[in-house]
């Protein structure tokens, strides 16, 4: 810990928990002292996960609202609310995109932030020390040919987390966006390319380093370890190869 706010006995419930950037946040705020509460549809990983980081498993589809409502209820008190659910499918021209393949991002992207904000703000605000983290995108910040869906839904995520800071002014609940460029996860690409591996692949060759899971959640824990007073409104990372969405540096 760098500061002197303990998370002794503080809840963080984390969601899209099972894999990737969620399962490495749920590892490295239990490391931090939370008391970790992990949430995503894979019962058999958050289980396993919940029982190696000394946490909780709470299955949930971020889509779906009573799924949502039940994990509320089940939660209970809670000072951190880490929304990391998401994904992206498909990389088609907005010309022939997936209107489905749109729907879903935007229904896991936005609107599963939204449902999860919604069933967690009262816990959030009682105690006295709340904490929305959204897990954003660099894709939220500019856009690029066949990521119409995608950079739709993470600019509806960014305008959803500028909004709610606006809203909670004079309440003690703190909002941060994680915005990630290029991470190398084992889910993400495999995805979004429909389980194409080789196209999936491709989207690292010749980066040496891209950033991993790892490497952001240490930027969540940065953000939700800061004092009380302290809120980190937007935490853009990319890895070192990678100067905008655009461009990144290729070996060979």
């Amino acid at each position: 810990m760098t500061t002197d706010e303990s998370p002794a006995r503080r809840t963080a419930l984390v969601t899209g928990a099972s894999s990737g950037i969620g399962a490495a946040t749920a590892r490295r705020l239990a490391a931090d002292g939370f008391d970790v509460v992990l949430a995503a549809r894979r019962e058999d990983r958050i289980a396993a996960l919940a029982a190696e980081v000394g946490g909780r498993a709470v299955v949930c589809d971020v889509t779906d609202d009573a799924s949502v409502a039940a994990m509320a209820r089940e939660v209970g008190d809670c000072s951190v609310l880490v929304a990391n659910a998401g994904g992206a499918v498909g990389m088609d021209a907005v010309v022939d995109g997936d209107v489905e393949e749109w729907r879903w991002m935007y229904d896991v992207n936005v609107l599963g932030t939204l449902r999860v904000i919604q069933a967690m703000m009262p816990a959030l605000v009682a105690s006295g020390q709340g904490h929305v983290v959204v897990m954003g995108s660099t894709a939220g910040r500019v856009t690029y040919e066949g990521g119409g869906g995608y950079t739709a839904a993470k600019h509806g995520a960014k305008a959803l987390a500028e909004t709610l800071r606006l809203e909670l002014l004079g309440q003690p609940v703190r909002v941060s966006e994680i915005a990630p460029g290029m991470v190398k996860t084992e889910e993400f690409s495999a995805n979004r390319f429909r389980g194409d591996a080789d196209a999936a692949a491709k989207v690292y060759d010749g980066v040496a380093e891209p950033l991993v899971a790892e490497d952001v959640a240490d930027c969540v824990s940065f953000v939700v370890t800061r004092p009380a007073h302290v809120d980190v409104d937007l935490l853009v990372v990319r890895p070192l190869a990678q100067a905008a969405q655009h461009r990144v540096h290729r070996e060979g």
